[in-house]
């Protein structure tokens, strides 16, 4: 705790310290009991808040949701606001900006693909795919969707059911709803539909437990999803995600159909890109067929050709470390795979994942590059800069997206410099 914020517990405990002195004596021999006071009554005051707004400002649109009034008030029973959650903003509080060295620092893209991880995800995947092959092919021959896509998913999101889930949605939704600094309406929906769950029996009051960012059962559905996509697959009249393996399989597959899955379609492959065909060719906005990248020169790294099924089709460049690592050609169900979770790296975990559970262990050819090591607000100053020459970076984040990576290419082009499409340091001093 910082001496700024120690003075203003004193002052809020004690209410007593009018000089500097007194106030600098005062922290000196501050012990930790002295601080709860003050923390207790902040509390309370945003506990009284918290049920107010329950009452008069939450409520009434529950209501007119067909909520009812004993629902509602069981959700909220004992529920305070948990402030440990992140992206808080207190009431009466300004937005906070964090300084550049609280910045979470950007890592390479490589450690998201540990092989600890990857291992335990697909070795889990090939087990299951033996035991539910029949509940698989099923799913498959309806919606569309590969098993081994499914099992990755499923693995990936709670290690196939075997993750606790501790949290109290409405806890966790009513904080967020009622005090997150950001998407706080988008909060506000979910909760109301996790109300809806328990209104029409889809699950019981005490089970609904989640992930710390309000996501249920084994898919991690947020609740708006849950109504969407959650099917009844072993036909007991009830979608239930926490308990049936063949609704929780199903419901993950209904959810990549719902949002556009192309059956028959792979999700992509990883290639070597020749020198000659600019990384800033990246993105899902600059598509062209699979066979028009193969006549620029990019290869598959198994030698192999692309399918012929695909060589019509329509396929993306993808370089998610820009020339620093690997490259693939992908298809519109990887765009799929981003609608479950927004990252690449998600989607390109999954698609690995799917493929080492088809055909056995193998990892990406292409080595990570040493790369990462910025913060977050260096990435973001690089960002604004591109900004300022007429780049579409996709907004100042500080995370570098393909809309990033390839208008740095761009830059770097412009330039006379050889693209590498992806932020370094010198990059961060060039670009300010």
């Amino acid at each position: 705790m910082s001496g700024g914020k120690r003075v203003r517990v004193m002052f809020c405990a004690y209410g007593v310290f009018r000089t500097r002195y007194h106030v600098a004596a005062a922290v000196l021999s501050a012990t930790l009991f002295l601080f709860v006071p003050c923390i207790s009554a902040v509390a309370g005051r945003i506990d009284d808040q918290f049920r107010a707004w329950l009452q008069t400002d939450l409520w009434p649109d529950a209501k007119a949701r067909g909520i009812s009034q004993q629902t509602f008030d069981a959700a909220f029973a004992g529920v305070k606001p948990n402030l440990k959650l992140p992206d808080l903003l207190m009431p009466g509080e300004e937005p906070k900006v964090p300084r550049t060295q609280h910045q979470a620092e950007f890592r390479s893209p490589g450690a998201y693909f540990a092989e600890k991880t990857l291992a335990a995800v697909s070795s889990g995947g090939r087990v299951r795919a033996g035991k539910h092959a029949p509940t698989l092919a099923a799913i498959e021959s309806r919606y569309g969707v590969p098993g081994p896509v499914v099992l990755a998913i499923w693995g990936r999101e709670t290690g196939y059911g075997a993750a606790a889930l501790r949290h109290d949605v409405f806890e966790v939704l009513g904080t967020r709803a009622f005090l997150s600094a950001s998407r706080r309406d988008m909060y506000r929906n979910e909760l109301l539909a996790a109300l809806e769950i328990v209104q029409r029996g889809l699950e019981p009051m005490g089970a609904m437990k989640s992930s710390w960012a309000g996501a249920l059962g084994q898919p991690q559905f947020m609740p708006t999803s849950v109504l969407k996509h959650a099917v009844d697959f072993d036909g007991d009249g009830q979608a239930d995600i926490w308990n049936s393996v063949p609704d929780i399989l199903a419901s993950i597959a209904s959810y990549l159909a719902d949002h556009g899955w192309v059956r028959g379609r792979d999700w992509g492959f990883e290639v070597t890109v020749p020198d000659s065909v600019s990384c800033a060719l990246e993105g899902p906005d600059q598509g062209r067929t699979i066979a028009d990248w193969a006549r620029m020169g990019i290869r598959r790294v198994n030698g192999k050709p692309f399918p012929a099924k695909e060589a019509a089709a329509e396929g993306f460049l993808m370089m998610p470390a820009g020339r620093h690592g690997p490259a693939f050609i992908v298809t519109p169900n990887f765009y799929v795979l981003k609608e479950y979770n927004t990252s690449d790296l998600y989607a390109l975990f999954i698609g690995l994942s799917a493929d080492r559970i088809a055909y056995g262990d193998r990892r990406f050819v292409g080595e990570w590059g040493d790369v990462g090591g910025l913060y977050r607000s260096d990435i973001a100053a690089m960002q604004r800069a591109l900004e300022r020459q007429g780049h579409d970076v996709g907004g100042a984040d500080g995370l570098p997206g393909f809309k990033t990576r390839r208008s740095i290419g761009k830059w770097q082009e412009q330039n006379g410099m050889q693209a590498t499409c992806f932020p370094d340091d010198r990059l961060a001093k060039i670009l300010k």
